[in-house]
Order: C-alpha cells, then structure tokens, then sequence
C-alpha cells in the first residue's frame, strides 16, 4: 500500500489541488434537483431504488453521517473522496499500460475535463461509486491481462498468461459498478468482448476463476435483485423502457442531425479544447486496431500495444459511441456517455505524451486558464447572480433577468433553513402539522434538506411523477390528519390554482404565508404554504 501511494509531487499537487477546488465549489454550489433527491436516498436507507441501484445513498449519506450537519458540502463529500481516488487509480493504470509521462497527462487532463470533475468530483450522484468501480475494473484488467513491457523481441504468438485471483477482484468490481448504476452492465459486457476477441486472454473465459468472478458480481447485485423482486421488476422495466414510453422521443425517428447535436454538445462539456481531442483519440486508436487486423504484430511489444489499445476501447467505446448514437433517437445527459470517455484520457494523454513539450505545456496552460475563467464566472453567477439583471453583485449592471435564468431553479437550502426559521409563524406551523408535502419530487428533497435539522415531521411528494416517494408513502396512516403543503410560484400562475390541485384530497386548504428567496438582493423565487385540513384518502401515485 505504502509503495503505490508514492506519486511524484506533480501528481501529488494536482490531486490536492483538484480536492481543494472541487471541495470550494462544493461547498458553494447549491445543490441541485437529482443530488437533493439522491439525498433522499440516504434518509430512506433500502436494497436498493426505483431509479437507481444504492451505493448513490451511500455515498451520498457519508459526509452527513459522519457529521450530522446537512449541507451542500456534506452531501458531496462522497463524491469529492471518490473522485480523487478515482484519478490516483487511472494514473496507476495508465503509468502500467504506457509510461510515467502519460500517467501525469492522465491526471492533468482528468483533472481538467469540466464534464469529469463536475459530474463524476463534485455533484453527488450515482456516477462517483461508477467511476471509482469503473476506473477500479480498467486497472485490474490492466494487470491481469496486459504483460509488463519486457521481452520486447518475444515473437507475438507467445502465450505465456495463466488467469489470476485478479479476475475474481474484476468479477466483484463490475458487480459493484452495476450496484453504482446500470451502465455497470455496459462495461462487464465490453470486458467479455475483449476476451472473447483476444486469443490470449481468452483462456479467462475457460478458467476457474471466472465461477468465481461471477459469483462475487451476483453476490454484489443480490440488493437490487431482492429490491425488484419485492417490487415486480420496476427499475429494470423503467429503465429500459418506461421511462421513454409516452414522451415525444418515443415515435420519433432515429436523425442522425440529432446524433451530431448530441456529440457537439458533449464535446462542449468536455470543454472544445479537451473534447475533440478526446474523440479524435479515440478515432486514432480505433484505425490503429484496425491496422493490426490487416497486418498482425509481429513482435511481443507489438502484440502488447494491439491488446492494450483494445482492452480500453473495449471498456470505453459502447458506452461514449453507444449513448451518442441514442442522442439520435431521444435527448440524453452529457453524463451518459462521459464513462466512457472518461477511458479514453488514457489514449489522449498517450497520444499527447508525444507531442513537443511547448505544444503539450501550451495546450494544458490554455485550457486550463479558459476553464478557470469560465468556471468562476459560471461559479460566482450561480451563487451571487454575477451577470443578473438586477442584482447587488451584478458584473456590467448584468445581462439576464432573474425570470429568464434557469439557475434560479437551484434552490438555496442554506437560505431556505434560515428564512424559515425567521418566520416564527411559518415555523410554528410546520412544528404543529402531522406532516408536509410539495407537488415535486425534487422540491420535496429541497424542503427536506433545509427542514430537517428544524423539525421532525414526515415530507413527502404528492405527484404523478414521485419517483422513490412513490414508495416510500406513508400516506395510508396520515388519513384525517393535517398538513402544511409548499410549493413554488414558479410552478403555478396564482396562488388560487395551486390550492386547487388539492382541494379533492382534503376537508379545506387556506394560504398560510409565503417565503422569497433571493439571490444578489433581488427575488428570484418564492415559496408558498399552505395549511391542509384532514387527507380524505391515500394518495394515489401511477406506481407500484
């Protein structure tokens, strides 16, 4: 353990530095709607979830666990950890496959990718466990099926491999990956894909070893094969097609204009400079692959670099190729496909490892000033309104009214916590109630994390799209008893209306008050109570 925690101070400074950065922004970026939901995940401990396996609860609870405080930095705690662990192991992988040089690379361009280290190193979500399990999977395979670089002159039919204790260690790390979120599936079948395609390493399929590794990867999927036999399969049906079944995606055809978009827009949150790179790696090794079918290696070394190549498209290209191609048939997260991607550093930092060293330190230096620029603005504009139009800290008078901002959307939990408990009335209220409930899912969460630490009352959704509420209610035990509902101007033209989706469930429904919330000194959003006088019935969700 000690020797593969000895990095070079580079390696060092950018891990730590990374840490420092992502830990200010997490601590400042209020959360947003999935990461207060995943939030919810870790007050309703389960086997597993309507949309998502459970190590998103668990990484998702460990920093409010430990320090009993929920905020935006708590909550991302998890993900600010795994991150950071995640970079030290590519660059393990990547100084075993390539060299020192391209290891560093690795981290600096890892270190770098907006998409990364937002998605995967500050935003708490199902991706941190997935890429630390994903990242964990490349480089076992790395060392069990990729030699050393020694006996350069061997002939290439050599085959001297003899399947190790690690495949079982790659079976349990793709079982906990897909325990993270189901593109863990992706990466295990890729993984079966290079093996049946690599004549060495194919004799891992025939080994005993590969019982074993199955075993451990069920063994690690047993919660969410016990959470969807309790509850007629769900997630897997939501996910493979309920989900799009009824929304305009669904009859429309696959236009490969929509692909080009959706690869554009990924290339975008890589950041232009990084992401076209990326896919311009990736292209390169792939017509690399296709060479060495033509014309096989002759030499040991040149045997290693064909494997090494494949076993990263292998993992990497299903997942980055496969949900762009999706983009073409329906709109999807640039997260989607950024696992895969996330793989494809290790070509890029290869590939750059052979540039001239002003080219390469230009390139870095560039594109890091630019996303350090672009992050703070973007990073300032979120928290205190840095281009609002008005606002107290607005740059240039600023340039985009609060009502045309979809930023605002972001609710401030600290500054909701601190309203409320200023509102003496409003607090009584809430204190007085048997329980609470919004009309989203998400403000649900929101509600949540900012009432918590004040109150102990149930808070739950009452929606046709509640997502996990919709089996966590309790609402068959709260019949006759009263609530306070909250929900958001923005979601409603009056006040009226909005008591009036309602009205059906209880005896009465009356305003209570309302709380606005600011951002720079200007309103951006306002929350309105009600009091809710005797549920008649359960509410009724479209699910389970």
């Amino acid at each position: 353990m000690k020797t593969w925690l000895r990095f070079p101070p580079v390696v060092w400074a950018w891990l730590l530095g990374g840490l420092l950065f992502r830990g200010v922004v997490a601590w400042g970026l209020p959360p947003g709607f999935d990461e207060a939901y995943y939030y919810l995940y870790s007050r309703h401990l389960s086997w597993s979830y309507f949309d998502h396996p459970p190590i998103a609860a668990w990484t998702t609870g460990l920093g409010w666990w430990l320090t009993g405080w929920i905020a935006p930095l708590t909550i991302r705690l998890g993900a600010l950890v795994l991150y950071t662990v995640s970079i030290a192991l590519l660059y393990r992988t990547a100084v075993w496959l390539f060299d020192d040089r391209t290891g560093i690379l690795t981290v600096a361009i890892a270190s770098l990718t907006p998409l990364f280290w937002i998605a995967f190193g500050i935003l708490t979500a199902p991706d941190n466990g997935l890429i630390f399990f994903w990242t964990l999977t490349l480089y076992l395979s790395a060392r069990e099926f990729i030699p050393p670089p020694n006996s350069r002159l061997q002939p290439a039919n050599t085959n001297d491999y003899r399947p190790s204790y690690r495949i079982a260690l790659i079976g349990l790390a793709v079982g906990l990956a897909c325990l993270s979120k189901y593109h863990g599936f992706i990466l295990g079948a890729g993984l079966v894909g290079f093996c049946a395609m690599n004549g060495r390493s194919r004799r891992a399929l025939g080994s005993p070893w590969i019982g074993v590794a199955l075993g451990l990867c069920a063994l690690a999927l047993v919660p969410v094969l016990i959470w969807n036999s309790q509850h007629d399969w769900i997630s897997f049906r939501f996910q493979l097609s309920a989900r799009f079944e009824g929304t305009p995606a669904a009859a429309q055809p696959f236009q490969w204009l929509q692909v080009l978009s959706t690869w554009l827009v990924g290339v975008a949150y890589l950041f232009p400079s990084m992401g076209f790179l990326v896919w311009a790696a990736l292209g390169r090794s792939l017509l690399h692959q296709a060479r060495h079918w033509v014309q096989p290696p002759f030499t040991l070394s040149e045997r290693r670099q064909r494997d090494r190549d494949a076993l990263i498209l292998w993992l990497s290209v299903p997942i980055a190729v496969g949900f762009t191609l999706l983009g073409g048939k329906q709109p999807i997260y640039p997260a989607w496909p950024a696992p895969g991607l996330w793989g494809i550093t290790l070509l890029l930092a290869a590939w750059a490892s052979q540039w001239r060293g002003v080219v390469m330190r230009r390139w870095l230096l560039t594109s890091g000033a630019a996303i350090a620029t672009l992050a703070l603005v973007a990073f300032l504009h979120v928290t205190v309104g840095l281009l609002q139009k008005p606002g107290n800290y607005s740059l240039f008078g600023g340039f985009v009214a609060p009502s045309a901002d979809g930023s605002t959307a972001l609710i401030d939990v600290m500054q909701l916590r601190s309203r409320v408990t200023a509102d003496a009335p409003l607090l009584a209220a809430l204190r007085d109630t048997d329980f609470i409930f919004t009309d989203e899912f998400y403000l649900s969460a929101y509600v949540d994390m900012a009432l918590r630490p004040l109150l102990s009352q149930p808070i739950t959704c009452f929606s046709q799209d509640p997502r996990g509420f919709a089996f966590w209610d309790r609402s068959g035990n709260w019949v006759g008893q009263s609530a306070v509902y909250l929900t958001l101007a923005s979601l409603h033209p009056s006040v009226d209306e909005a008591a009036a989706e309602f009205a059906p469930e209880f005896d009465a429904i009356a305003p209570l008050g309302e709380i606005t919330l600011t951002r720079g000194g200007e309103p951006v959003e306002t929350l309105w109570a009600y009091r809710a006088t005797a549920l008649q019935r359960p509410y009724a969700f479209p699910y389970p």
